[in-house]
């Protein structure tokens, strides 16, 4: 009964707000035709937030794995900026913010389906050159984008009961308020600044360190660790306390559980396990154990988790690809401005397009394969491509972009290429390197077919025009897939894929799937040991994706994410006394600090790691930059001042 309470007043607020909405806009433009909804400076001023919040957010999931839906911040950024330059340019639309906030989220889309997989090709040694990687996104991003528009209508409209969208709910009513005259936007360049000013501080000018580590005494080589940063604290706030629990237990079952017990066991038996080199475990650092044992665990386990999560969205993929193969057999005309979408030859044009790029060029696919193995490659990642970007687009009606299996989905797409390679003979490391190029467009496809549906969603609240949207769209993905393709690149060479710095864990996933397949050359005891973990995981009703990545990343990096979760919590806990329950999805304040902590050190890690290329250098810091103890002291307080700030702001009212 309360579930379909629930859900009978989650309607209603949604009817409730497009009626409110189209009657000021009737009322403002009754042809509804004349609003003004689509310009040059709405387009420049996403594709500009496009690239920032996309290389943040490529730097956030190549550091943690964890990547974060933008659409909240963008539409809180977009409405306070043309807001704010009214007096400069003239009175503006709000479905012009719409249009901003639409083509910003293309970046954040076409940054999480990139560095899922092809930090794999760079593990390999292979090299991908910027074009390439640039292609791969650009055409995963635009095959995505083009094969939602025939899917539109029924979506966003004729299942507006059943699919609620929520982030595109909540960036609607955002728009909404801040355009009636909300503040919320402060709140997002507070946290652009803090999280760049300490990212200097760590980085460039290194007046204190950014790890923090104590073994445990009583567990051999046990070791807590916080990797004190604005952003991973900003995640965890994002995130919740649930998962970042579950993250936060794997890494202890790693780090004071199972890295104790191959201690104890590796000074009785006075031996090494592992074929990567004769070292005794009993001369192994935790970090050293962690390198050797428990990434091929955490491996087996974030492997183990993708499959188990296909395996229970089984039904909803199934219902999923009917429901969509069903609603492209049904042409629905409409004259109307706020139904109209991008003509059909768009769509044709663009397959097209990519065909034509991939089977006759060797841009995407490399110079070192042949046209049957490009022809191959294209088709598979056509019929995988259109497959979950329909999975995609529903399934992130019901949970948000946040939650959308991408991973799980370029898992399975891997699995199966390589299961055919595998038969057909194909397991060099030029088959290894063709899966995961068609894993990236497939992974870039899905991950921006959920976005683009929830920004309809919002514009159709709004009363946009969808044509225009699907347009602004594609803009966005072209102007910023060059840009995010030189961030992962940029990044990679200062800090490396699947260091400490950038673990990678996703892309490690797919790497380890192929290497699986088409190798057979991994430690099966430990893969299978860390599926057992997962398993597990699933039979006590904890999610295992979560579980897995907890397992898997340093726990260094998972610590400061429970602290975000924990400040979360108790937000929530100190609004509950002073009003009512906090919603879910909606935009507070504690929210867009986040926002702006994960924005503000992504983006100015990406421009330290640019100077070093430039300057051929680290940076070398400040001679009085504190090390040793003090210099953890000071680390460990600054980060105690950050928390504490983002509590006080997050148990503000809602905005």
């Amino acid at each position: 009964m309360k579930t379909v309470l629930k859900l009978t007043r989650t309607r209603f607020d949604e009817y409730q707000l497009r009626s409110e909405f189209m009657t000021d806009l009737k009322a403002r433009s009754p042809d509804n035709n004349t609003l003004k909804d689509f310009s040059l400076r709405a387009l420049l001023i996403g594709a500009v937030f496009g690239v920032l919040f996309g290389g943040a957010n490529a730097y956030l999931g190549l550091k943690s794995g964890l990547t974060v839906s933008t659409a909240i911040p963008l539409a809180v950024i977009s409405a306070a900026l043309f807001k704010s330059l009214e007096r400069f340019w003239g009175k503006s639309s709000i479905l012009e913010v719409n249009i901003a906030q639409t083509t910003g989220s293309s970046g954040s889309s076409l940054a999480s389906g990139i560095i899922f997989t092809l930090p794999a090709l760079f593990l390999w040694g292979f090299n991908p050159s910027l074009l390439q990687i640039t292609l791969l996104a650009l055409f995963g991003g635009m095959l995505g984008i083009v094969f939602v528009i025939p899917l539109r209508k029924y979506l966003t409209v004729n299942e507006k009961a059943n699919l609620p969208y929520p982030e595109g709910t909540a960036s609607a009513k955002v728009i909404i308020a801040v355009d009636t005259g909300g503040s919320s936007a402060k709140y997002i360049f507070q946290g652009l600044i803090i999280g760049a000013v300490y990212k200097v501080c760590l980085s460039f000018a290194r007046l204190w360190p950014s790890k923090l580590s104590m073994l445990i005494p009583g567990l051999k080589k046990a070791q807590l660790g916080i990797e004190a940063t604005p952003a991973l604290l900003g995640v965890g706030y994002i995130l919740g306390f649930r998962i970042s629990a579950i993250l936060f237990a794997g890494g202890l079952l790693s780090w004071i559980g199972i890295i104790p017990v191959i201690a104890q066991f590796g000074d009785l038996m006075d031996l090494s396990m592992t074929a990567e080199g004769k070292q005794l475990i009993s001369d192994m650092s935790p970090s050293k154990i962690w390198t050797q044992y428990i990434r091929y665990i955490g491996a087996g386990a974030l492997s183990a988790a993708g499959i188990i999560t296909v395996l229970k969205s089984l039904p909803m993929l199934i219902s999923s690809l009917r429901i969509g193969l069903k609603e492209l057999a049904v042409k629905l005309p409409s004259r109307d401005r706020a139904d109209k979408d991008l003509s059909f030859k768009i769509i044709i044009g663009a397959v097209i397009l990519f065909l034509f790029t991939g089977i006759v060029t060797s841009f995407v696919f490399g110079t070192e394969y042949g046209i049957v193995t490009r022809i191959a490659g294209s088709l598979t990642v056509l019929f995988f491509g259109f497959i979950f970007v329909m999975v995609s687009s529903r399934i992130v009606g019901l949970i948000g972009v946040s939650s959308n299996p991408t991973s799980s989905m370029t898992v399975l797409t891997l699995l199966c290429t390589s299961a055919v390679f595998y038969i057909l003979g194909w397991t060099d490391d030029l088959s290894k390197a063709l899966v995961i190029i068609i894993g990236a467009m497939v992974a870039v496809s899905s991950s921006i077919a959920g976005a683009v549906s929830q920004d309809l969603k919002t514009g159709y609240l709004l009363g946009a025009t969808p044509k225009r949207q699907q347009a602004s769209e594609l803009f966005g993905t072209f102007s910023s897939a060059l840009f995010i393709a030189f961030a992962v690149i940029t990044l990679g060479k200062v800090y490396g894929f699947g260091s400490n710095e950038l673990a990678a864990p996703q892309a490690m996933l797919m790497k380890t799937v192929v290497d699986g397949v088409l190798q057979s050359d991994l430690p099966w005891n430990m893969i299978l040991l860390g599926a057992i973990f997962a398993l597990i995981a699933e039979l006590c009703a904890i999610p295992s994706l979560p579980f897995a990545i907890g397992i898997y990343l340093p726990l260094s990096t998972i610590t400061p994410v429970f602290i975000g979760g924990l400040i979360g919590y108790f937000a929530g806990k100190e609004k509950q006394k002073k009003d009512k329950p906090v919603q879910k999805m909606k935009a507070d304040s504690g929210l867009l600090l986040g926002s702006g902590l994960i924005a503000g050190e992504g983006i100015t890690g990406i421009m330290i790691a640019s100077y070093v290329i430039w300057s051929q250098a680290a940076p070398a810091g400040f001679d009085f930059g504190l090390r040793g103890n003090p210099g953890e002291a000071v680390s460990f307080f600054m980060f105690c001042l950050l928390s504490i700030f983002l509590f006080l702001m997050a148990r503000s009212r809602k905005l």
